[in-house]
């Protein structure tokens, strides 16, 4: 709404009248009454006017001379209005806005009251000054005067309008015309006008002759009218009907309300319910809101306005309200399934996206009403009688419909009724729209999430694990944090907690990326501080692709990374990081450490000239690790080394079960508030019972062969597990011929029974066994073949002073 729309909307006579200087000016043109506004105005104080011409304020001699032609002009029209010249007391002239009313006494004797308004003061709004004046050339004032008793003595033409006429007004106080609450409220007014010489404004209701069904709202201002002597002469009141102006206040007000109370949540069928509960009882007795079921569940909808609505879609009640309690004008629960009749307004405003208006709804046999069984009885009894059906539009697609009726208030809905619906309804479509586009956008994050992180931590028989994470961008449910659980071969676990720099769906992205970049070089079984430096050149070449498509990928802005290798056999954990915090060490007893890792450089700053360093810690049966990110422990108050204090005290309970300590561990130590993103991944340890693996020291020569694959029958015979005597033997076999072929040094066979058969060889060579395909005239190249073949899967790793081959076989269920 324009800003001259408003000033015009305004009711007239709350600034514009209240503050007129007022005069009265009899036929002759004498002035018989001032105000203090007036002198305030003028100069002029009432002993300086009253009982003289009124042409004293008048500028020259010239207009005074025209005064008599003029007030013929004016009783001829029946008043006048514009802008005149007035001289000041002081000599100076004014350029004011005059208005000339005139008033009729008994026995047809007329006045004339003179309001003056200085002509930049009737609106501080208004642009267009001519349509002000011209509005109030024409406003329907009406104007009493009344004696010191309360009487009235002389009034205009429009103050008929208000509710009495001329001939029983004339002598009458206005308890006599008006009686009840009101007239007392008025005269009470009146006489603290009287007595302070000022003005007031008051408003009050009444049902004027020509429209007596309908409550009309008033504002009256009241001036004191002073003699020649300074002294209360009586009381003038202008009066103005401001019903239409109130009901434009009225729906400035709940629209007002409106940009507060719907939309106050990203949950659709929330706003829906906002919707209806705001429009009852401002605008209906009645509402619902229906929404189709993708809106109702955060999907899009399938359609432009033409093809919304057919027989096979679903709407959902989302929003229901009534003046009644219980809503027993509804149908429908809130949240079931709502049906449309396809030849009802409803539908059809569903399938064009226009709205209906039925003033006096006709619920007689026959009508649309009559074809709706769900709705016909509820609406005969409830005794609604006029309906507005708005649909809820945005971007093109109709969302679903909003109802509004009446029972209770007798008024019927109007075309402006309409209008103020639609407009909320407008309003609700977009806070609709966007929380169904949220909705939708966070599933999409919190299924992306979902796919990063693990589903279900898996450490074998050597590792219980439990994590958590808590993202700084709770709204999207994402963030760069992650821990991951990584079987290895050999029993092994190992164990990668990091951090990208950043939040939200970018950092999630990014996460995805080196996640799926650190499982790829764990299958390649790398020691801790060569994964890190080949995870640091991924970075880097990830970013410089990222520079090089700005818009494709979002840019890797840096990591920090630990990554830890635990061997239950041995008990040793290998840990190395890149920037990260390092991880604590509980023991049996409750005691926390923190292992003295070198600190290594964040990922993908450039730094590979600095080695990652990795450090080789033992951990007894039952040890706690707990790996974090530094939004668990860093603080904007605190050093990090409080924050690790306080991790250590939150986790000296290792007995407890982990699921319940990483709960409990987060909840105590959490202290950024939202935020940085937090991840916690706790490992509690298990060693190999040592029954369960044995090992060789084998001499590097050709008859050793056969000494290996007599030691393996005769452990897995110890096992119960003679069945896979046969295929031990030639895995044996083949491994330990490659050693000595290819190898160099003292052989080590070991056999670990955990979830698998695991049998491994080392050997101190560096040639590293290469799968390939022997030709039919090739004498070997078929001992890698055959392991694949009769295993489960296969592989090698550097180890210290050599390498380490290794074959997996299942173990059966039983075991």
């Amino acid at each position: 709404m324009s800003t001259d729309q408003l000033a015009l909307l305004e009711p007239l006579g709350l600034p514009e009248i209240s503050d007129a200087a007022i005069a009265v000016i009899d036929e002759q043109g004498t002035v018989v009454a001032w105000t203090r506004a007036a002198q305030h105005l003028v100069g002029y104080r009432a002993q300086d006017v009253v009982g003289r011409s009124a042409t004293l304020v008048l500028p020259s001699s010239q207009e005074a001379l025209g005064v008599s032609a003029f007030a013929g002009q004016c009783r001829a029209q029946g008043g006048w209005s514009g802008t005149a010249a007035v001289r000041h007391r002081d000599g100076h002239t004014l350029n004011l806005s005059v208005r000339l009313s005139l008033l009729w006494g008994q026995d047809a004797a007329h006045r004339w009251l003179v309001s003056l308004t200085a002509a930049g003061a009737l609106s501080p709004g208004t642009v267009n000054g001519s349509v002000r004046e011209s509005l109030f050339a024409r406003a329907p004032v009406g104007i009493a005067i009344r004696d010191r008793q309360l009487r009235c003595t002389w009034m205009n033409d429009p103050m008929e309008q208000h509710g009495v006429s001329r001939d029983r007004r004339f002598g009458r106080r206005l308890k006599d015309e008006l009686p009840g609450f009101e007239a007392e409220a008025l005269e009470a007014v009146m006489r603290q006008v009287l007595a302070s010489g000022t003005s007031a404004v008051h408003e009050y209701r009444a049902w004027p002759p020509e429209d007596p069904r309908r409550e009309h709202a008033f504002s009256a201002s009241f001036f004191c009218l002073q003699d020649a002597d300074g002294q209360a002469l009586g009381v003038c009141s202008l009066t103005v009907d401001v019903t239409s102006n109130q009901r434009v206040r009225e729906r400035l007000a709940i629209l007002s309300q409106a940009s507060t109370s719907i939309g106050s949540t990203l949950d659709v069928m929330q706003t829906a319910q906002e919707l209806a509960t705001l429009a009852v009882p401002l605008l209906a007795d009645y509402a619902t809101v229906d929404l189709a079921e993708p809106v109702s569940l955060g999907r899009e909808t399938s359609g432009r306005i033409d093809t919304m609505y057919d027989h096979s879609r679903v709407f959902r009640r989302a929003g229901l309200a009534s003046v009644h309690p219980g809503v027993p004008e509804s149908a429908f629960a809130r949240g079931e399934a709502v049906s449309v009749p396809p030849n009802s307004p409803l539908a059809n405003a569903l399938r064009t996206g226009k709205s209906h208006l039925e003033p006096v709804l006709d619920a007689t046999p026959g009508t649309w009403v009559d074809h709706d069984p769900a709705r016909a009885p509820k609406i005969r009894e409830n005794g609604i009688h006029s309906v507005m059906i708005v649909p809820i539009r945005a971007r093109h697609s109709v969302l679903g419909v909003a109802v509004f009726a009446r029972s209770e208030d007798p008024t019927p809905f109007q075309q402006d009724d309409l209008l103020l619906a639609e407009e909320l309804v407008t309003r609700a479509a977009l806070s609709l729209d966007n929380a169904r586009q949220y909705t939708r956008e966070r599933s999409v994050a919190l299924a992306l999430q979902r796919n990063l992180l693990p589903h279900r931590l898996r450490g074998g028989v050597a590792v219980e694990a439990a994590g958590c994470y808590l993202p700084a961008d709770t709204d999207a449910g994402v963030g760069g944090d992650w821990f991951d659980v990584i079987p290895l071969p050999c029993a092994r676990v190992a164990f990668v907690v990091g951090d990208v720099v950043g939040h939200g769906i970018n950092a999630a992205v990014t996460m995805g990326r080196l996640r799926t970049a650190v499982r790829t070089l764990a299958d390649l079984d790398l020691p801790p501080d060569e994964l890190l430096s080949h995870l640091d050149d991924s970075v880097r070449r990830l970013t410089c692709e990222d520079d090089d498509a700005p818009d494709q990928n979002p840019a890797i802005m840096g990591a920090t990374c630990v990554y830890a290798v635990y061997d239950p056999v041995t008990q040793q954990c290998t840990m190395a990081r890149a920037g990260h915090p390092p991880p604590a060490i509980v023991d049996a007893q409750g005691q926390v450490t923190f292992p003295d890792l070198p600190t290594g450089a964040p990922l993908g700053l450039g730094l590979g000239l600095v080695p990652f360093e990795a450090v080789e810690v033992e951990l007894p049966e039952g040890s706690l690790l707990a790996f974090y990110t530094d939004g668990l422990v860093e603080s904007r108050d605190d050093d990090i080394e409080v924050g690790m204090h306080r991790l250590g005290s939150a986790l000296a309970q290792p007995e407890q079960p982990l699921e319940e300590l990483c709960s409990s561990v987060v909840e105590t130590v959490s202290t950024q508030a939202g935020s940085d993103d937090v991840a916690l991944l706790l490992a509690r340890i298990h060693t190999l019972k040592p029954d369960h693996t044995t090992s060789w020291d084998l001499p590097a020569e050709p008859a050793v062969v056969g000494a290996a694959r007599h030691l393996a029958a005769r452990q897995l015979s110890e096992w119960g597990l003679e069945h896979q005597v046969p295929t031990t033997e030639l895995i044996v076999s083949e491994l330990v011929t490659n050693a000595i072929h290819h190898g160099a040094g003292p052989i080590r066979l070991r056999l670990i029974k955990h979830q698998v058969l695991t049998c491994e060889v080392f050997d101190s060579g560096d040639c590293y066994p290469r799968l390939r395909h022997a030709r039919i005239i090739d004498e070997d190249g078929r001992g890698l073949f055959l392991i694949a073949q009769l295993s489960n899967r296969w592989g090698f790793r550097s180890a210290t002073g050599g390498k380490l081959v290794w074959a997996d076989q299942e173990l059966p269920s039983t075991l």
